[in-house]
């Protein structure tokens, strides 16, 4: 393989389904020695989904996540 001139390299079809790596999965990347090793990750919202049922997300989830702390971190102080 080649590395094109913004660092890229194609992953062969082959090695992708053996390892089960499809678009949009998300992979890490570390150097061990001279060699570049790339491994599949597991997405957290594929693991949790359906482990939790919400009727309505908020319009504003960050808002919601911090109202959410401000409510857990008041009932911890009493």
């Amino acid at each position: 393989m080649k590395v094109d001139a913004k660092g890229r390299v194609i992953i062969p079809k082959g090695l992708r389904e053996k390892v089960k790596v499809k678009k949009g999965c998300y992979v890490k990347m570390r150097a061990e020695g001279r060699a570049i090793i790339i491994e599949p990750v597991d997405s957290i919202a594929d693991r949790y989904c359906g482990a939790f049922k919400v009727e309505k997300w908020p319009d504003d989830l960050d808002g919601f996540i911090l109202e959410v702390l401000r409510r857990w971190w008041a009932s911890k102080a009493t």
